[in-house]
């Protein structure tokens, strides 16, 4: 009798030695394997039929006793660890990323692994062009031993034995710049350049760095203080003389000296005389401006800007000795003719200030604001002659040296009364600039007449860009977006259209379509009076009156004097490319300094602005240091 299967169908007893199944009997030896095998013959579709049916019977709990736990559910979760996000976010996360990576990654990937191509940088400006020849000017006015990088062809070792009959010059006079087309020494206008040189220097550094000449004209300024430093007991305090010039002619001289003779500065072979003065307040005030001046372009070499401070305060010490207060052309044959002083007090505030931004030392800007030295120069006059600046006269260039001081550092009292004046006529002076009031006669063709139709006019025209370009880069430093002239507002724009529209002039936009520096355009003078320039390379020393021949032959100069700035047209903006005729042709280096300062200052290389801080990296605070705080109270 069988027990009631309650699960469904019906148990089977089977003994461990009787086997039977539905009547049949089996082997006893009959295996396992072999009761698969048979199992295997059976319909397995009838086979899975048949469970299904039974499995349907039974609840959760049977249904997971007989056959295990269910089929797992798909999960819509997963576990991150400290993070569970859903399996949907987690798939379009990973998608995004996938795709941001192709999109954004990727690109740059590629991009950084590419070799890079440095853009080109834009051409230069003719500014630039003009600047980079008009300073080798200087390599081919060289006098001495030159270096080997030179680069002027043409030129070798002059004035070797210059001085060499002076006691108290160890190695003589030699160095230093010849002026013009001639071999002569003038320590008057050479001083004068050096300032120039190191004053656009100082405010633009940045673009002579850009263009690649920041070394190469530090070099050209320090080829000039050398020699400077020369022509007086630099190591002294206190000194009674000055040697102010060496070579020269007197006027209507036939005897054999640097004007009647027309020889390479290589070739001389006449003597040279030294013009030593004991008194020279003018040319001493030259000095001492172009030495301090030059310490502050040299700041970072300590020792040398030392000895430039140490001799431009002795020189100075010199130019302010009462007892030695005669101009310093006056009855000198040699220099009058030609650097003639019409006065010393505008030196005087020109290097005084100078001196001031070297030093720091209160006593040097308190002369430079005295009302004595601006009643004495007729500073405020507004006499026209006087707003053109000039080897001669430095007026416009001090008073607006001392503008800067009053705009940038705000001294007040007891500066405040003379530096606002002094402001007000640099301001003025930038009108008298303006065409429209006609305080100077301009050419037809747009050239400004400052030295009033006299030759030579160029040196003054670039002088004047240079300051108005400058006056208009302090304003903007400022804020200040325009000037008042009298009844107008002046915009700087306008005033930096001036200086532009005079160097453009100078490079070519006149009636003549010539280029008044050489080696600039296509169209330049040929026949600049310069000796050396003058005569070929052709190893034959010409004699004091052979060298005639290349003065009055009508073939263009054998060696172009690159960057060198002719004297330039007439007033009637004609021009003679002769020569001889020195007023039309001959170049000097006055007036290349303010060339080189003009366009330095309009050039947009190295961007737009100067240099505010370092003209002042030696003046101390202006006012008492504010104590430091109290420290914490403490119980």
């Amino acid at each position: 009798m069988h027990g009631g299967n309650h699960w469904g169908g019906s148990f089977e007893m089977v003994n461990n030695g009787d086997h039977r199944h539905n009547g049949h009997d089996h082997d006893a030896t009959t295996t396992d394997d072999e009761k698969s095998r048979n199992m295997d013959q059976w319909d397995r579709a009838s086979l899975h039929h048949l469970q299904s049916q039974r499995y349907q019977h039974l609840d959760q709990t049977q249904q997971s006793w007989l056959l295990g736990p269910p089929e797992p559910k798909k999960k819509k979760y997963v576990d991150l660890g400290c993070v569970v996000c859903s399996r949907k976010a987690l798939k379009w996360s990973l998608w995004s990323f996938l795709i941001a990576f192709l999109v954004i990654a990727l690109p740059i990937i590629i991009v950084k692994t590419i070799p890079k191509h440095k853009p080109r940088p834009p051409p230069p400006d003719n500014y630039t062009i003009a600047l980079h020849k008009a300073l080798l000017f200087f390599n081919a006015q060289k006098s001495g031993k030159l270096p080997k990088d030179n680069g002027i062809n043409w030129r070798g070792n002059s004035g070797l034995s210059d001085g060499n009959t002076t006691s108290d010059v160890k190695g003589g006079l030699v160095g230093g710049y010849y002026d013009a087309g001639d071999n002569t020494k003038f320590n008057f206008p050479m001083s004068f350049a050096m300032t120039m040189l190191s004053w656009s220097l100082i405010e633009y550094d940045h673009k002579y760095k850009a263009i690649g000449e920041y070394k190469h004209a530090k070099d050209l300024i320090k080829w000039g203080t050398d020699y400077l430093l020369l022509t007086f007991n630099s190591s002294a305090t206190k000194i009674n003389q000055i040697h102010a010039q060496v070579g020269g002619s007197r006027n209507g001289s036939s005897e054999p000296d640097d004007h009647y003779c027309w020889e390479r500065p290589e070739d001389m072979d006449y003597p040279r005389p030294v013009q030593t003065l004991s008194s020279g307040p003018d040319l001493a005030g030259e000095m001492a401006a172009a030495l301090a001046a030059a310490s502050i372009v040299f700041k970072d070499d300590t020792a040398y800007s030392k000895k430039l401070v140490k001799g431009a305060k002795t020189v100075f010490a010199f130019a302010r000795d009462g007892g030695k207060r005669t101009r310093y052309s006056r009855g000198n044959s040699f220099i009058e003719p030609y650097y003639n002083s019409s006065g010393y007090f505008d030196e005087y505030m020109w290097g005084s200030a100078w001196l001031y931004y070297a030093t720091g030392n209160l006593s040097y800007i308190s002369l430079a604001t005295n009302p004595g030295l601006s009643r004495n120069s007729r500073a405020f006059f507004m006499i026209p002659d006087q707003l053109a600046l000039s080897w001669d006269n430095k007026l416009p260039a001090a008073m607006l040296l001392l503008t800067r001081f009053r705009i940038f550092l705000n001294p007040g009292y007891p500066y405040e009364d003379m530096l606002r004046m002094y402001h007000n006529t640099t301001t003025l002076t930038m009108c008298a600039y303006m065409k429209q009031y006609g305080v100077f006669n301009w050419t037809r063709g747009g050239m400004i007449q400052l030295n009033r139709g006299r030759p030579q006019p160029l040196q003054y025209v670039s002088n004047a860009a240079f300051l108005a370009s400058l006056y208009v880069d302090y304003m903007n430093a400022t804020g200040v977006p325009e000037i008042n002239c009298g009844p107008d507002f002046i915009s700087l724009d306008k005033i930096r259209s001036f200086a532009t529209s005079q160097m453009d002039y100078i490079l070519g936009k006149n009636p003549m379509k010539m280029s008044y520096v050489v080696g600039f355009g296509n169209k330049f003078p040929r026949h600049v009076h310069h000796r050396g320039a003058s005569m070929p390379r052709d190893k034959i020393k010409y004699s004091c009156t052979g060298g005639f021949k290349w003065r009055d032959t009508r073939n263009p100069n054998p060696n172009n004097i690159t960057g060198a700035m002719v004297g330039g047209p007439d007033r009637f903006d004609q021009f003679r490319d002769v020569r001889s005729n020195y007023s039309y042709t001959e170049p000097t280096l006055a007036g290349n300094a303010g060339l080189v300062a003009a366009l330095v200052s309009l050039t947009s290389s190295g961007g737009h602005g100067i240099d505010k801080n370092t003209m002042f990296s030696a003046v101390p605070p202006l006012y008492p240091q504010s104590s430091p705080p109290p420290p914490p109270w403490r119980p």
